[in-house]
């Protein structure tokens, strides 16, 4: 049976989005910018080490919604052997899940980023050092990115490609982008979209 009054998951909705778009921009402002200094110690080429960070954001949103849909399924599983409402069981398993976001394991998240960044071709690092160096920026992508899968439409990035069209509703341009090229050369950071509609615009470097 559906519910007459929604979860509260549902009614603080429009305030954990707030909180969690607001982060999402701190995180560019901050982490990013902190794992950028800690990169430019071990690489000296800027593009490298910005495609290592876009990279190390897309893989960040794309564990961490694996993660939220396996955990989601447990929880289902769980809760519907003794569900009886008032509630729908999709809404009290989201309550359940933003209640106890503390028991998402972020760790095993940010290895899988790192070994997928250590497979990726389009980036490379010195082998002495590891992309654990920026596990911080990673940690804090993932816990973003599996809170924003909690939300009614949940948050995601949008899909970037090199050498793609630049779209102003998307991306900033670089400040060290040529202002007069159509095409990205890469990305520096994922723009944040709600149902396909951008909310938040990433940044992308368009060269000739």
């Amino acid at each position: 049976l559906r519910s007459c009054s929604p979860g509260r998951t549902r009614r603080t909705n429009a305030s954990r989005r707030a909180c969690l778009v607001a982060r999402f921009g701190d995180i560019y402002a901050q982490e990013r910018l902190d794992a950028e200094t800690l990169l430019r110690t071990y690489i000296s080429d800027m593009e490298m080490v910005q495609r290592i960070i876009y990279i190390a954001a897309v893989e960040s949103f794309h564990a961490a919604k694996m993660a939220y849909r396996q955990f989601k399924i447990r929880v289902r599983e769980t809760l519907s052997l003794g569900h009886s409402g008032p509630e729908s069981l999709e809404d009290t398993v989201l309550d359940y899940i933003v209640r106890h976001e503390d028991l998402y394991d972020v760790q095993a998240s940010v290895n899988e980023v790192i070994r997928s960044m250590n497979v990726n071709p389009k980036i490379s690092f010195p082998p002495e050092i590891d992309f654990i160096v920026i596990s911080t920026l990673i940690r804090e992508l993932c816990r973003v990115a599996f809170a924003m899968q909690t939300l009614i439409p949940p948050l995601d990035i949008a899909f970037g490609t090199d050498g793609e069209l630049f779209s102003e509703t998307k991306y900033h341009r670089s400040f060290d982008s040529d202002f007069t090229a159509a095409l990205v050369a890469y990305h520096v950071w994922p723009a944040l979209m709600e149902n396909d509609v951008v909310i938040v615009k990433g940044e992308a470097v368009t060269k000739r």
